[in-house]
């Protein structure tokens, strides 16, 4: 009797587990979100209907329910679910599990072992998994954070199936902060507390798609508030602005959402769109990114996909970085939002970067081609007896101070790499260019007559 005393309602006042676990859900019924995969004639739905598991990475923002998914799977496909941490554990705990699982399969058990961020694990740790997947001594759940393409090694992912967990829509925070607040057991109702519908919105918009970081928030904010003179305890948007700093935006420096970011804002400035450009480069700001490493990818698109079109371009670049530099943060950002705005509506062109891209293939496809002799410099008597600069056309000699000689090696002579487009400064080079071999070829027409 006294046992059963102890798990009955009495009991949730001795509970001090965080309100995100002692929330976790205990079924899939309960589970919250990731439609796309759960949702009926999905993906899991369907290996949960046929109780056979294979081995998944499971890939997402934080908060998106990992972990709580990985122990449902388990506990659906009536598996011995082992709970692993790359970051905490290590070689000599691989080797402990390994014979647990071998233990239950002598009991005819199945062993799911669930390892959360698995990206931490080096390769040598990941190798040690391979043949215990392979031989289906263990059914590997792994979950992370980052790309597995880049973090989990080949082998292993080859013997995985990758399913990616999209970060929580506003209306699944909304309703995990109704059930949080409302449930029977747990809900922070139970002990006094309410939440305006206004205060929970602002929890959400700070939780930014993570349930785990909305239900400290909630936990937090039932804390803090204070009692009415009516007696009430309620949380509305007010407390919350005035308790909680700023939201936290995912981002990973060195991971994919630096990568996608940084694509984003360069995407949007070659496709002259100067809103979304800023909006990419403050999202990279206040997540936190490096304001120099913003500065110096500015500086490679400047002349990448501007170019001569504008010149003026790589100045506005350099001079972005060089006021960052002189005034730090958040005085010099101003001066990088300035440089992503002109960028975003310069006039754009690739033709330096193509010019240049398809010289260096000529170079690597052709070698150590020979420098013509009539442009060689030549300092002593035996470099011009052996015709170094023989026949060199010094151009300040003609009014137009045009010339007539190849500058190629000769194997290449009369190639072309760079073709300016009709955009902005390139115009009038196009323009001069074309000028000029005209003048060129009437000249040589004159002197074949």
């Amino acid at each position: 009797m006294p046992r059963q005393m102890m798990s009955g309602p009495a009991s949730l006042f001795s509970d001090t587990r965080p309100l995100a676990e002692r929330l976790r859900p205990q079924s899939l019924q309960e589970f919250i979100g990731q439609q796309h995969l759960l949702g009926p004639g999905k993906f899991l739905e369907r290996l949960l209907a046929a109780r056979k598991l294979p081995s998944l990475i499971l890939w997402g923002p934080p908060g998106t329910g990992k972990t709580t998914l990985a122990r449902l799977l388990a506990r659906n496909s009536s598996s011995e679910f082992i709970f692993f941490s790359a970051v905490l554990t290590g070689v000599k705990e691989i080797r402990n599990i390994i014979s647990q699982a071998e233990e239950f399969r002598r009991q005819s058990k199945s062993t799911l072992l669930f390892v959360d961020e698995i990206h931490r694990f080096n390769k040598s740790q990941q190798d040690g998994f391979l043949p215990y997947v392979e031989n289906g001594l263990i059914t590997l759940i792994g979950a992370t954070t980052e790309n597995p393409s880049f973090q989990v090694i080949a082998p292993l992912l080859s013997r995985c199936r990758v399913l990616t967990l999209n970060a929580l829509t506003d209306d699944d925070l909304l309703a995990i902060a109704h059930r949080a607040v409302s449930h029977p057991v747990h809900g922070l109702e139970r002990e006094g507390v309410t939440f305006s519908e206004d205060g929970l919105h602002a929890l959400i918009s700070l939780a930014d798609g993570d349930a785990r970081r909305l239900l400290n928030s909630l936990e937090i904010a039932s804390s803090l508030v204070t009692e009415s003179e009516e007696g009430e305890k309620i949380v509305t948007r007010e407390i919350i602005v005035a308790s909680f700093s700023r939201k936290t935006l995912q981002y990973d420096k060195g991971g994919e959402e630096h990568y996608n970011q940084i694509s984003a804002l360069h995407k949007s400035l070659r496709d002259s769109d100067p809103d979304g450009a800023l909006y990419w480069l403050c999202r990279m700001l206040e997540a936190g990114e490096e304001p120099l490493y913003a500065a110096r990818r500015l500086i490679r698109f400047a002349s990448e996909d501007i170019g001569n079109a504008d010149p003026t371009a790589l100045q506005v670049a350099l001079q972005a970085r060089d006021s960052y530099q002189m005034l730090g943060s958040p005085e010099g950002e101003l001066a990088l939002a300035q440089a992503v705005l002109y960028l975003a509506t310069a006039p754009k062109s690739n033709a330096v970067y193509k010019a240049y891209n398809q010289v260096r293939q000529v170079i690597a496809d052709t070698g150590s081609l020979p420098v013509p002799h009539h442009i060689r410099n030549a300092p002593t008597k035996l470099m011009k007896g052996l015709g170094y600069g023989k026949g060199y056309k010094y151009a300040h000699d003609d009014p137009l101070a045009l010339v007539d000689q190849d500058h190629l090696p000769e194997k290449l002579a009369g190639q072309r790499y760079y073709v300016p487009t009709d955009r902005g400064h390139e115009k009038i080079i196009k323009e001069r260019l074309e000028r000029w071999h005209v003048i060129l070829a009437n000249r040589s027409k004159s002197r074949g007559k």
